[in-house]
């Protein structure tokens, strides 16, 4: 385990230099599988810090071309972290990829009850004269593929598809250690 490595994880992840240390030392030095399990080890932190109240933050604004505008509010804890570029940088990605990929809702507990039952009676319609097990099985794995289309936090991030939006604000969570959340969105085209 040489320094520049642990120097490297702590600036990938965010993590303190003892944890760094220990993923190392369970990994037996193996770069990706010490992230893993760094982000094992973060994900109970960030579930901690997700109770937290985050009523800070900021509104950021982005217009594409003059022909499509977003204004998104991402919240945070303190002032202080609001004020940082890292903050507002994630403000600006988040702002940017509602502009492009037009999520409906911030998150899967954001859609009506009404669309969730509407979305299952079409799946059912389309799966008719399969067996039950199957059925339950396609309308759930369609459900998911239409909360990855409309929810924000679901959706992949558009400039690393292989990323969702959840693990880019994780990742934030991680880095800044304080709960960052997306509040609300408007996204607006010009003649709409």
């Amino acid at each position: 385990m040489t320094n520049d490595l642990v120097k490297e994880l702590r600036e990938l992840t965010g993590a303190g230099i003892l944890d760094v240390k220990e993923a190392l030392d369970a990994t037996g030095g193996d770069k990706d599988l010490a992230v893993e399990h760094l982000r094992k080890k973060g994900a109970i932190k960030l579930s901690k810090k997700a109770d937290r109240v985050a009523k800070e933050g900021v509104i950021e604004s982005y217009i594409h071309g003059g022909r499509i505008g977003v204004l998104v509010e991402l919240n945070c804890e303190t002032d202080f972290v609001a004020r940082t570029d890292d903050f507002k940088n994630l403000a600006k990605e988040l702002a940017l990829h509602i502009a492009a990929s037009n999520p409906l809702y911030v998150s899967i507990g954001d859609v009506p009850a009404e669309v969730v039952e509407k979305e299952q009676e079409i799946y059912k319609e389309q799966t008719q004269g399969k067996p039950d097990d199957i059925v339950e099985k396609m309308i759930s794995g369609r459900l998911q593929k239409y909360y990855e289309e409309v929810c924000l936090l679901e959706q992949p991030f558009v400039k690393d598809p292989g990323t969702k939006v959840q693990d880019l604000i994780n990742s934030a969570v991680a880095k800044m250690g304080e709960n960052v959340q997306v509040r609300r969105f408007a996204r607006f085209v010009l003649g709409n």
